[in-house]
């Protein structure tokens, strides 16, 4: 059978399989096993070994189960709620100034945790039933919620960024540091549409009543201190990184330590919250290494086919295309499989096939994670 119907078949397979609800991990490994012993009979198996191998001697993805603690901790621990009544109190004033508040909520949740969903559970269970018993349109709070957790794969410490770094072979502390000013602006530009939208339909977010806001400013700088909190764990973690003092692992376990210290601190640490933000870690941090050794099988099979080749051939030569017109291509793909893949099942599907070509086109490998992020 020849070698490019065979990469079709895989891809199709797959999408097949995932398109049926079948888990990523079991989908993409299934694929990539069968392909393999297909191939090149029982040496094929050696492809799953070579994997696991290469995923348990990389030292940064010791940062996952950190970065993923810390989150489930401050949101265990109820510190995020902290931070969304520092927002009510000092943006409610505003048109949409609770809506506002939300997206400053969800950027430092993303600082807190590198998982959209992690903000997503959090928006939906602390701003969204505030915001609808406020009056503001089931619409524009949807979208505030859905907006404000995206920021969560892109500012750092983004475990997509991380996931991205392992199979592009990219350092993961230049992307996150290319992560951060995009972020920020995505931030801004959700601010300023909810700001103008409402400033035109005031309906959409009408202010809190003065009764409700009016607070003595020492209560208000109670709150902004407890809100201030998440930042300064954010800022223990990140500046020692950032001029070169500690490495990756050593910040994301400073960043797992004062998310605990200061749970205890507050008293907020129990056994409940232990066990919870414990059992979370180590299934989430299973769940991510079974997706990516199998994103690295699915990879190794596909080089060992030339598929990237063969389609850098066929988009550049026998299509005759320009390397901006195929990367706008990869970027209306995602379009597609958004509409039934989260993030992270997308980035393990495409980037085995797509980060080769990136670099083959000759666009930098980091520019493009954070394209992708986007």
């Amino acid at each position: 059978m020849d070698q490019d119907l065979i990469a079709i078949l895989m891809f199709s397979t797959m999408m097949l399989m995932l398109m049926t609800g079948q888990r990523v991990f079991g989908a993409i490994g299934f694929v990539a096993v069968m392909a393999a012993l297909f191939l090149w009979g029982t040496g094929g198996s050696d492809i799953g070994f070579s994997a696991a191998m290469k995923l348990m001697k990389w030292y940064p993805l010791l940062t996952l189960p950190m970065f993923i603690f810390m989150g489930y901790v401050l949101s265990e621990s109820r510190i995020a709620d902290d931070l969304y009544r520092m927002f009510h109190v000092w943006m409610g004033g505003l048109r949409g100034g609770l809506a506002i508040g939300t997206i400053g909520l969800m950027v430092l949740i993303s600082a807190m945790n590198g998982l959209s969903v992690a903000g997503m559970a959090i928006g939906a269970t602390i701003a969204l039933p505030e915001l609808l018993r406020r009056g503001y349109d089931k619409q524009m709070v949807t979208g505030v919620v859905q907006a404000g957790s995206s920021l969560g794969i892109l500012v750092p410490p983004s475990v997509v960024l991380v996931l991205y770094a392992m199979i592009a072979r990219q350092p993961v502390g230049q992307l996150w540091l290319a992560g951060v000013i995009p972020g920020l602006m995505m931030a801004a530009m959700f601010i300023v549409y909810i700001v103008v939208r409402c400033r035109l339909q005031p309906e959409l977010g009408p202010a809190l009543p003065p009764e409700e806001r009016n607070m003595p400013m020492n209560e208000k700088l109670k709150l902004l201190r407890a809100g201030l909190l998440p930042l300064g764990i954010f800022a223990a973690m990140m500046v020692p990184f950032v001029y070169g003092l500690t490495s990756l692992v050593e910040s994301s376990a400073i960043g797992a330590m004062t998310a605990f210290l200061a749970a205890v601190l507050k008293r907020r640490m129990t056994k409940e919250v232990f066990e919870v933000s414990v059992r979370q870690t180590l299934g989430i941090s299973c769940m991510f290494m079974w997706i990516i050794l199998a994103a690295l099988g699915f990879g190794a099979v596909f080089d060992g086919l030339g598929a990237v080749k063969a389609i850098d051939a066929l988009f550049t030569e026998q299509l005759g295309l320009e390397p901006w017109m195929i990367l706008i291509l990869m970027q209306l793909s995602f379009i597609l499989m958004g509409t039934f893949l989260d993030d992270t099942a997308m980035l393990v599907i495409v980037a085995p096939l797509y980060v080769p070509l990136v670099g083959a086109l000759g666009f930098d490998l980091v520019w493009y994670g954070v394209l992708y992020t986007i």
